[in-house]
């Protein structure tokens, strides 16, 4: 479903404070996967999402989705196959608008499309049934602004909004970090509802190593734009959260010294 074949992404490029964000990555997932990814601040995490989206472009590799060598492609002409939640349940959602005019802008993501927003007794009833879903009774609040919801409520809306177009690759950028854990835990579970729901391979960013080893069926950790550690299956099982941190250690040679990943063990 997608490969990373050979990923380098520099940034400041020639200048004294020049990033190689990633060195070298090479990755690869069957449909369906569910990959998370741990590591520091600047190990290259939210790089790789923003390579798969097309928000940035390799200086050298291929990005592969489904057979197509989509490297070059532009993010507007992945938004059909693509879906991403970021950390700031904000950032997803226009604020001013009505949770009905969301939905219809996110289904009609990636499609031709002319100003109106093609609302409809069909696609309310759709939307209606879809919100369901989610458990937050946001379905019978259609016409309501955005901007009335809590950020939980706002975050799953968000996510419904990233799969609503039928996408076949979820991106999640610490799409929780930003909640209490209360509401953080009540996104998980939705997220594995819609994941299950709609098939989808995922590409999930985390600090919390207790998620990265409970979500999904994947787990890498990466260094300095590196993969250092790639777990599953049994393995993946059987890893604590003290034996990761461990591992991290051996592979990169320093201790794990970020505090957002060690204060997110439990």
């Amino acid at each position: 479903m997608l490969k990373l074949e050979n990923i380098h992404k520099v940034f400041n490029y020639g200048k004294v404070n020049v990033n190689h964000a990633l060195n070298g990555v090479d990755l690869s997932l069957s449909e369906g996967d569910f990959l998370t990814i741990i590591g520091s601040n600047g190990a290259g995490k939210s790089t790789i999402l923003n390579i798969v989206a097309g928000t940035y472009t390799p200086e050298i590799g291929r990005v592969v989705v489904d057979g197509k060598d989509v490297t070059r492609w532009p993010t507007h002409k992945r938004a059909s196959f693509v879906g991403r939640v970021f950390q700031d349940p904000l950032r997803g959602t226009a604020a001013e608008m009505t949770i009905e005019e969301n939905l219809s802008l996110a289904y009609m993501r990636g499609k031709r499309r002319g100003l109106k927003l093609g609302l409809n007794k069909k696609r309310r009833d759709e939307f209606r049934e879809r919100l369901s879903w989610l458990g937050l009774g946001l379905e019978d609040r259609l016409e309501d602004p955005v901007k009335l919801l809590s950020g939980g409520q706002r975050q799953a809306l968000t996510l419904l909004m990233a799969t609503l177009g039928e996408p076949i690759i979820l991106l999640l950028d610490e799409h929780t970090a930003a909640l209490d854990p209360k509401t953080a835990e009540q996104i998980i579970n939705i997220t594995r509802r819609i994941v299950e729901k709609n098939k989808l391979t995922v590409l999930m960013v985390t600090h919390n190593m207790k998620q990265a080893l409970e979500m999904g069926n994947r787990t890498i950790m990466m260094d300095k734009g590196k993969i250092i550690l790639e777990l599953q299956g049994e393995e993946r099982e059987k890893m604590t959260i003290g034996e990761l941190v461990k591992k991290f250690s051996e592979k990169s040679g320093q201790e794990l010294t970020d505090d957002r990943v060690l204060l997110a063990k439990e």
